[in-house]
């Protein structure tokens, strides 16, 4: 074989393993037994340890000085390889190994202290936590700036102080749209009792509808719901609320943007760096296209109104009109994921600035819940009752994911870019939609976005797609004048 063959081949074990490795999380988080966290933790180090060791494999530099690529794909390939090689041998695999075996520990002290309401017992855990991200961050910065090199992972090319740039240009027209919104009389939302298996027979419909491949998927309940995997094996969960319907289906939807965007990518590039989304944003901008702009639609909701009553009957919704309003009710709640559009970027803006300055060292674990309230009642003007409701709501901080946070809005930022094109290219979206159909919507951006896995870099895939530079425009616009229109404002 060749070199690139020799790579390539080598390459396919490392992907197969981390699979494997990401399927031990999904068993974590939906039927892994209570007592069984300890070995759990021992088994993803011990994995970790393994992937490390060959992610730094010493043949990889050989490879990648005399491999030539046989073609674009190969290219991308290539510089993928390259990327996580130079980055991998920047961490010792030591310090691998005890982030992956106490993220897997804390993501059950989080789960087991959220319930509680308990900070304190979590503390001496995200310390833990927090100190090996930041040895992580330093050894990968180099002297750089550590929060920056932990974005990178999540978005190549993303740095903290652009982040910074795009928030600062949003907040000032999402604040003044929530005022106007806040300001107007509210419409009434949905209220009753939704049983949960009719929750998520409906929700397994709505999973069919937005293009999810059972054949190759299923789904399961989570406390915080994920996507997990990618080709032929790609789990999706969702959560129930049986007060709030709205918490299960738009959960699922979303998580089928993500799973979509897996399933989608090009079969031949199954098991190989290119294989998987390009990046959290435009990962994201699946998800939230899938979630909102198309799913919270009023041609889409007329459609889901229908359902809803033949499922549960009447729930007090006059009509789908007005039900369109309740499914898009703005409010300044304390949970990030049932937020709605207007309020949901202000969310990921606060914890940005919380968790960059936590990676930094200018913020202190035991410091972190003050910070939290006070910025939550200066941002939302409401004061945070509990700790679930408050810093102990996301899981993300528990699993690492310093850095993951800024991708969320950046998705948003994204889908409002894709959407607007795709519009424009379907004229007719909307008579499809009340029909209960996305496909042109979906087969679109599989056919722009989802494709390509990694082929491209992750401004370079919506670039593409769009025809245009990505920025914060389009999804500026689209939410103005969606609630400007809903409230009358």
């Amino acid at each position: 074989m060749s070199a690139f063959e020799e790579l390539m081949a080598f390459q396919r074990q490392t992907e197969a393993l981390a699979q494997v490795a990401g399927r031990l999380g999904w068993d974590q988080e939906t039927v892994m037994p209570e007592g069984s966290a300890a070995q759990r933790a021992e088994e993803i180090g011990a994995l970790e340890g393994v992937l490390h060791a060959r992610r730094t494999d010493p043949r990889i530099a050989g490879w990648l000085e005399a491999a030539q690529a046989p073609d674009a794909v190969g290219e991308a390939q290539l510089r993928l390889i390259r990327r996580s090689y130079a980055r991998t041998m920047k961490v010792p695999a030591k310090l691998a190994e005890e982030i992956a075996a106490t993220m897997s520990l804390a993501q059950g002290v989080w789960a087991e202290c959220r319930s509680r309401e308990d900070v304190a017992g979590f503390l001496p855990t995200l310390r833990k936590v927090v100190d090996l991200k930041r040895a992580e961050g330093a050894a990968l910065a180099a002297g750089g700036d550590p929060y920056d090199a932990l974005v990178d992972d999540y978005e190549p090319g993303m740095t903290g102080a652009a982040i910074a740039a795009m928030f600062d240009a949003m907040r000032p027209r999402l604040v003044a749209l929530r005022e106007k919104v806040l300001g107007a009389e509210a419409p009434k939302g949905v209220v009753g009792v939704f049983p949960q298996e009719a929750q998520l027979a409906l929700s397994r419909e709505l999973a069919t509808v937005f293009g999810y491949d059972w054949s190759r998927g299923r789904i399961d309940l989570a406390v915080h719901p994920f996507s997990s995997g990618s080709g032929h094996d790609v789990r999706i969960t969702t959560r129930v609320n049986e007060t709030d319907p709205f918490n299960c289906f738009y959960s699922t939807i979303h998580e089928v943007g993500h799973a979509a965007y897996e399933q989608g990518i090009d079969a031949g590039y199954a098991l190989t760096p290119i294989g998987q989304g390009v990046s959290m944003g435009v990962h994201e901008s699946q998800s939230r296209s899938y979630e909102n702009q198309l799913g919270r639609s009023s041609a889409f909701t007329g459609w889901l109104f229908g359902r809803m009553r033949e499922v549960f009957g009447d729930f007090g919704i006059a009509d789908a009109d007005a039900f369109y309003k309740a499914v898009n009710r703005v409010h300044p709640g304390y949970i990030r994921t049932e937020a709605d559009e207007v309020h949901y970027n202000l969310h990921v803006m606060m914890r940005f600035d919380l968790e960059r300055a936590l990676i930094r060292g200018e913020l202190q674990v035991e410091d972190l819940e003050a910070a939290w309230n006070d910025r939550f009642r200066a941002d939302f003007g409401v004061a945070v009752d509990r700790p679930s409701n408050g810093m102990l709501q996301d899981v993300h901080w528990s699993c690492g994911l310093f850095g993951y946070f800024p991708t969320y809005t950046l998705g948003n930022v994204y889908a409002g870019c894709l959407v607007k094109a795709l519009r424009a290219d379907i004229p007719g979206l909307d008579g499809q939609m009340e029909r209960g159909d996305v496909s042109a919507a979906t087969g679109w951006l599989r056919e722009r976005v989802q494709r390509h896995g990694g082929l491209y870099e992750p401004r370079d895939v919506v670039r593409r797609a769009c025809g245009f530079e990505p920025s914060e425009g389009p999804l500026l616009d689209y939410l103005e004048a969606k609630f400007g229109a809903i409230y009358g404002v």
